[in-house]
């Protein structure tokens, strides 16, 4: 790994370190490069160093033209030119993939002297790579600051600099465990000539270790630093600077996650059991975070379902960033260009001007979408008709999805045929599996009515802005609920530091969307209520980037009937009226089959290291089954 580490930049920025300057070190000449002494010695150089750690966390949504990051049951690919996409190679357990692969955010070929600005820049901020720079970047930093290098500075500062030093660390570190497993926990930096033999740890040790460096970046790190003298020079820029609330959320993550089945009982295990003390540390640490968002101490709040949308994406707003008061983490946006390729990537190719891709839901996938009284569709009392399958849905259900009969254009001009969404079986919107959807949905939780040819109500001239958040304040609700449950076996289970318990936090985003709330027999029984959790994860989170990693993680991905992907067929069982609510249509011949089944074995429970890397050296041994 130390062999994949580049050249290291100091940059003195000299009009403040708002986050749009994390890339101008990069422009930099070389008489701007400086002694180790000065770049470390004040504030504001010292945050010049740190600004680096920024400019390489991906922009998942963003990484390429059409990128690929939902890799759980969740979507479908139309054929064709999508067959490159990571999404299809997941499908067919060919993890190697990810390796150099244009789409998928996990790996390029990656420069710290890449070009900022272009799309190259963009599309290299890969994790492997910039997560095991951005590690050694911030051990680089603790070591100046442990070895006094920073004479300049109040404490405040000094707090704030070793702050976001361990926040990054840990951070990095999350997300590069997250996939490959347990790796070797480096605390310093490693001499260029220095024997290199760390071993591998558990996922386990390494979250202790996470956990530790996340509590070490809370207890430095203010709530909002616009409300500091440090941050107050930058006072409305600091949005998207690590904060308490930041470092609290993902220890409570990594430590639910060190909890989780596969975490406990191995890949290869037969258990599914989660580790209950792992659960409370989590439950306490997130009902910490909650308790002050509730309580009015932080800047965080859930955005109101009327503005749901501007959770994922703006349209003429100045290209304000996506994400409200509910988004904690964001990445930098290094191209707000999205509509483009990204955002047509999800509607029909014949009214959009994208590279012929539709990344479809699948079918099974909208079935997590229950009904607006809380009930899942198969249970006997949700009232889910096949008749009329789209009535009295989940609120999310319409925001997210176009279905048959749905207007899908404002004017249509030129595109007549295709105003409303002829999604049954034969209609012009699911006939052809390259150019129409492969399962009878689009996705359109990411793009307005409206974003295409014959609309033209979104791109350039519309400053339409697509863009996803790391960590938005639903999900804390949902961990949390997760955690309190599995930590005191119980719907009920809550932590001393928050006052809802688990079945509350799941009703609180059910309220926001409103849908009623858990039933009471599904609270009665902690697997049926696992189920309902599970179950809100998919929805309120859906292709945001986390099915993939919640199926690995509960040891789900290779069972039945998380392996598959569906599409729905059915006729209109009655004469189309352009004007009658798409809600109440009536279909007969509802039936459901198999897109694409999925075989993968215990090894596609963690992604495989490079051959390059594992020959290195023996203690870094491949992943089980690769």
């Amino acid at each position: 790994m130390k062999n994949r580490i580049y050249h290291i930049l100091f940059a003195l920025f000299l009009a403040g370190f708002a986050s749009v300057s994390c890339t101008d070190y990069l422009e930099r000449d070389s008489d701007s490069v400086l002694t180790k002494e000065d770049a470390f010695k004040n504030f504001n150089n010292f945050q010049g160093f740190i600004e680096v750690m920024y400019n390489v966390i991906p922009d998942v949504a963003k990484h390429n033209w059409v990128s690929s990051f939902n890799w759980g049951e969740d979507e479908v690919i139309t054929t064709g030119n999508g067959e490159y996409l990571m999404g299809y190679a997941i499908d067919g357990g060919n993890y190697r993939s990810y390796i150099n692969k244009s789409d998928c955010f996990l790996d390029r070929e990656w420069y710290v002297d890449a070009k900022p600005g272009g799309s190259g820049a963009r599309f290299d901020k890969a994790l492997w790579g910039g997560g095991w720079y951005a590690i050694r970047q911030a051990n680089l930093g603790l070591e100046a600051l442990q070895n006094g290098m920073l004479t300049d500075a109040t404490q405040e500062e000094r707090n704030f600099i070793e702050g976001q030093l361990y926040f990054f660390r840990a951070w990095f570190y999350f997300q590069l465990t997250t996939y490959w497993g347990g790796l070797p926990y480096m605390e310093r930096p490693l001499s260029p000539v220095e024997l290199f033999n760390l071993p591998r740890e558990s996922y386990q040790e390494n979250a202790e270790k996470m956990a530790r460096d996340f509590q070490r970046a809370a207890e430095l790190l203010p709530i909002d630093w616009d409300n500091t003298a440090t941050g107050n020079r930058t006072k409305g820029n600091n949005a998207l600077r690590p904060n308490k609330i930041w470092a609290l959320s993902y220890m409570g993550k990594c430590l639910l996650y060190a909890g989780s089945p596969l975490m406990e009982n191995g890949a290869e295990g037969s258990g599914r059991s989660y580790n209950a003390d792992y659960c409370k540390r989590a439950a306490e640490v997130l009902g910490q975070v909650l308790a002050m968002v509730e309580s009015g101490q932080t800047q965080y709040a859930l955005v109101d379902f009327a503005n749901y949308s501007n959770l994922f994406y703006t349209k003429e707003q100045n290209w304000l960033m996506p994400g409200g008061t509910e988004a904690i983490m964001r990445s930098p946006t290094f191209s707000a260009d999205s509509y483009w390729r990204q955002m047509n990537s999800y509607q029909l190719s014949f009214i959009c001007d994208g590279d012929g891709i539709i990344l479809c839901p699948a079918a099974n996938y909208v079935n997590y979408f229950g009904m607006a009284n809380g009930m899942p569709l198969d249970d006997p009392n949700s009232g889910f008709s096949k008749e009329q399958p789209w009535k009295d849905r989940d609120p999310r259900f319409y925001n997210n999805f176009i279905y048959d009969g749905v207007r899908q254009m404002k004017t249509v001009g030129d595109f007549k045929e295709y105003e409303f969404a002829n999604l049954y079986e034969g209609g012009n919107c699911c006939n052809d599996p390259q150019k129409t959807s492969r399962t009878g949905y689009f996705n359109y939780k990411f793009i307005p009515i409206g974003a295409n040819k014959g609309d033209q109500d979104y791109g350039y001239g519309k400053a339409t802005h697509f863009h996803l958040a790391w960590l938005r304040l639903a999900e804390v609700y949902l961990l949390y609920a997760e955690a309190a449950a599995q930590a005191y076996g119980s719907a009920n289970g809550k932590a001393t530091t928050f006052s809802k318990s688990a079945v509350d936090a799941v009703n609180v985003i059910r309220e926001r969307a409103g849908v009623e709330g858990v039933a009471s027999h599904y609270t009665a029984d902690l697997e049926k209520f696992m189920g309902e959790v599970r179950r809100e994860r998919a929805v309120e989170l859906a292709y945001e980037g986390h099915r993939f990693n919640d199926l690995r993680r509960w040891k789900l991905l290779t069972e039945y009937p998380y392996n598959i992907k569906t599409k729905q067929l059915f006729d209109r069982a009655e004469e189309f009226d352009p004007k009658a609510d798409p809600k109440e249509r009536k279909v007969s011949n509802f039936r459901e089959e198999v897109v694409t089944e999925r075989k993968l074995r215990a090894k596609h429970y963690w992604l495989p290291f490079k051959t390059s890397d594992v020959t290195m050296y023996p203690e870094f041994y491949q992943n089980p089954g690769w």
